[in-house]
């Protein structure tokens, strides 16, 4: 499946927007005691689904989160579209008014996040019980794995605004590359190359080109020392071939665009250690998650724009 350069990620960054929306999660958080990032790791995970799904709306400016007619006014409630609190609760749905108008509407940003809050307290406000809760509503440890991911970024970083981007090698060093993604591949079988390499010299630094969290390290057969960084987009960045790792890097840690985190190497196509085979290089590919399956696709053009970035601001 492919997927445009504008799909691959949010492309708003106007921080008014981000603004607004803050402030909702703050004022939950205020009503439920459950930290702010939660939420904010919900709505910025179905917003990611919105880009990439035919089968839901397009996300706007507002809160993106999506919760179906039957699970809001109660599966067994013959009116699919209510909005009255009690009979909603009377069928057990989770629809509720969170701004005091008397009504629990879908589209309204303060009944959404107030329905996700309620959701969540049965559950209880402690990270392990959210989990539960996340689980118990999505039904996929992949998502969940996400959106506790979106959560510690945005509780480390203490912003919504995650969209920084920069090209994974220094721009300053000499390096080439051409857009390679789908050529056919013979090691390892029949298969395609789902990346673009970027030849460079050993112990070039690799950089992590966004903000993310570490979901893998170590080696592989085909890709030798590689790493993989989840972004708040809900897309996989990939690194392979490398010659090491940066120092203290570790499962599970949060990272930000520019960190060292490698060199450029031949790694790779044996067992672990084995290197030369091929010339020095980074594959670098990127897969993006739509809630239901994850695909590769080309990033080439996202190379080409955070080159340029990166040479403007001199990095």
């Amino acid at each position: 499946m492919l997927i445009t350069p504008v799909q691959a990620e949010e492309p708003n960054n106007d921080q008014q927007h981000y603004h607004k929306r803050m402030k909702l999660f703050q004022k939950t958080e205020a009503v439920t005691s459950i930290p702010w990032y939660y939420y904010a790791a919900i709505d910025q995970y179905e917003r990611n689904l919105r880009f990439v799904r035919d089968d839901l709306p397009k996300p706007n400016h507002n809160i993106s989160i999506y919760i179906p007619e039957e699970k809001w006014s109660g599966l067994l409630n013959p009116n699919k579209q209510d909005t009255n609190p009690y009979s909603i609760a009377a069928f057990h749905g989770i629809g509720t008014d969170g701004n005091g108008d008397g009504k629990a509407s879908r589209t309204n940003n303060e009944d959404i996040l107030a329905a996700i809050g309620n959701y969540l307290l049965t559950y209880g406000t402690d990270h392990d019980s959210i989990k539960i809760a996340l689980w118990r509503y999505y039904g996929r440890d992949k998502t969940v794995s996400m959106i506790i991911g979106n959560a510690r970024m945005y509780k480390a970083y203490k912003k919504l605004d995650l969209q920084k981007k920069e090209f994974p090698l220094p721009t300053n060093y000499n390096y080439t590359y051409k857009s390679t993604w789908g050529a056919a591949r013979g090691w390892g079988g029949r298969r395609i190359h789902e990346g673009t390499d970027i030849f460079a010299d050993y112990g070039v630094p690799v950089r992590s080109t966004s903000y993310g969290i570490i979901e893998m390290k170590g080696w592989n057969r085909y890709g030798g020392w590689r790493i993989g960084i989840r972004d708040i987009n809900n897309t996989y960045h990939y690194y392979a071939h490398l010659n090491g790792f940066a120092k203290g890097l570790k499962l599970g840690q949060t990272v930000e665009p520019g960190m060292l985190i490698g060199g450029v190497g031949s790694t790779g196509y044996g067992p672990p250690g084995t290197s030369g085979k091929f010339p020095p290089h980074l594959h670098f590919g990127m897969y993006k998650d739509n809630g239901r399956t994850e695909w590769s696709f080309d990033p080439y053009p996202h190379l080409k724009v955070w080159e340029r970035q990166s040479k403007r601001a001199g990095s």
